[in-house]
């Protein structure tokens, strides 16, 4: 049987990757080419992605092909959500794209609600409400009278974006458009009352196209200093979490899935949005997924404060290796202090552990006296906080949900996954970690009619990857903890 090569460009907040994606006998191979970071740039006291860098290194990931002659069937690029850049009329890309954690959107959900209400956004939107939401972001660039915006033809979100420097040519893939909190779910177009608030108009956005939807080509330049044919770009799930949804390996739809890394996102995959008074109060998301369905799910503060705690010990001298990090956590008593990982004060701090310090102060507890400790807390937090948000999924959901998939990089985490397991009460599966460019390769070979369905999507993933399984032990103990984590954290 003939092997079918894909390319996956696979963009995270804080570093990217290209992956490549080998079919073979109703199996997955997967080859890591280039890793790279992604780092946010301050200018200014304004916050920036480095789009020019990622290009640069997605070009080398492409030079390597060409030298390795991997017989590329198409490539395709994911990123996280709700970031965008701008095109003028001529084409050009207006400047650097903001990036989702600068401070110019504090506070400007409740600006906005005075033009339209919270509950009539939600309505429409069926959005969770953060405050980086693009919706917020455009509202806050309108109030500044940034430039970009005011010269912009077209408002490109971040895998588009990509695609367009790739390409040349402008789409906008459902998925990431799904995440801005200007797209109506129901409808699938940008909501025009939305846009009219914000004071721009409707034509900034091109119409949503479907995943799997071909792009175009690299442009005859790039492939010919990359050494390629004009490989094909495909329009994957480009917001990242709904490519590594299409990697869940479910063989059922009574799951619930956590996709854990720098975010953590938790939910369940639904035929329909829903969108009524429990879902707004609980302030869930509907963001669109392949083939028509909705991954209603919350966002939550994952690995971040891990990766921030790690950073700022890295400057002071101390150097820890992931697998270090846990076992760090492991040896360290349980239960002494916990944390709201969601708590604003956690988005950006200039410390992380100070951060913690200050919020265990406040709350009444012991403040952490070792890296260890500090660790400690961060992983019994995460816990916690999913068992409350799977609490409210289950409230929402319309089946039971028997089962807990854990992917991304997080899944290779065992001791915050036995904790997830044990807060949770239901079993657990985790794995793969590299979902997020499994599905991206994934879709690309439905774009070539190599795979039917995501099912059959997921039955390749099931028999391509080691997963471990978690079962639920402690669970006194952890209910102890968890309402101590409602008494203290949700009082």
């Amino acid at each position: 049987m003939k092997k079918h090569t894909f390319l996956a460009i696979d963009l995270g907040a804080t570093s990217g990757r290209s992956v490549l994606i080998t079919l073979s006998h109703g199996k997955i191979e997967m080859q890591e080419l280039t890793r790279f970071p992604n780092n946010m740039l301050e200018l200014h006291g304004k916050y920036y992605w480095n789009i020019y860098a990622l290009y640069q290194y997605i070009k080398e990931a492409l030079t390597l092909c060409a030298e390795r002659k991997f017989p590329l069937e198409s490539m395709g690029v994911d990123t996280w959500g709700v970031d965008f850049g701008y095109i003028a009329p001529d084409g050009t890309l207006l400047g650097l794209p903001r990036a989702y954690r600068d401070p110019y959107t504090d506070g400007v959900p409740d600006e906005f609600f005075k033009k339209i209400s919270r509950d009539e956004v939600y309505r429409l939107t069926g959005i969770q409400v953060l405050n980086f939401n693009s919706l917020y972001q455009l509202y806050a660039a309108s109030r500044e009278q940034f430039a970009p915006l005011k010269s912009a033809a077209r408002i490109l979100f971040m895998p588009d974006l990509i695609s367009y420097l790739l390409t040349g040519v402008e789409v906008c893939e459902y998925t990431a458009a799904s995440t801005s909190q200007i797209l109506n779910p129901v409808t699938g177009c940008f909501e025009p009352s939305l846009l009219e608030a914000v004071g721009i108009p409707p034509t900034l956005f091109a119409n949503p196209v479907s995943s799997g939807t071909k792009v175009g080509c690299l442009t005859p330049a790039l492939a010919m200093e990359a050494g390629l044919p004009q490989l094909p770009v495909i329009a994957v799930a480009g917001h990242d979490t709904a490519s590594a949804v299409v990697a869940v390996p479910a063989s059922n739809p009574n799951f619930a899935y956590l996709s854990s890394g720098t975010w953590s996102l938790m939910g369940i995959e639904t035929e329909h949005p829903i969108i009524n008074n429990k879902s707004c109060l609980f302030n869930f998301t509907n963001e669109g997924g392949i083939e028509g369905t909705t991954r209603f799910l919350k966002n939550i503060t994952g690995m971040w404060l891990v990766e921030q705690c790690r950073k700022e010990w890295e400057h002071q001298g101390h150097t820890y290796t992931y697998p270090q990090l846990v076992e760090m956590a492991t040896d360290a008593p349980s239960f002494i202090s916990l944390v709201n990982p969601d708590d604003s004060r956690f988005a950006n701090p200039r410390s992380m552990t100070l951060a913690i310090a200050d919020y265990c102060r406040d709350t009444g507890q012991p403040i952490p006296q070792s890296h260890s400790q500090y660790l400690r807390c961060i992983f019994e937090s995460l816990a916690l906080r999913y068992r409350e948000v799977l609490d409210m999924l289950r409230e929402l959901a319309p089946f039971p949900i028997l089962q807990l998939h854990v992917i991304g990089g997080g899944s290779q985490n065992r001791l915050l996954n036995q904790f997830t397991a044990n807060a949770t009460g239901i079993p657990l599966k985790a794995g793969p970690a590299e979902a997020t460019a499994m599905g991206n390769g994934l879709v690309q070979a439905k774009a070539c009619g190599l795979v039917a369905d995501r099912w059959e999507m997921r039955r390749m993933v099931a028999a391509s990857v080691d997963l471990t399984d978690y079962t639920p032990c402690d669970t006194t103990l952890w209910q102890d903890a968890y309402e101590k984590y409602q008494r203290v954290i949700l009082k």
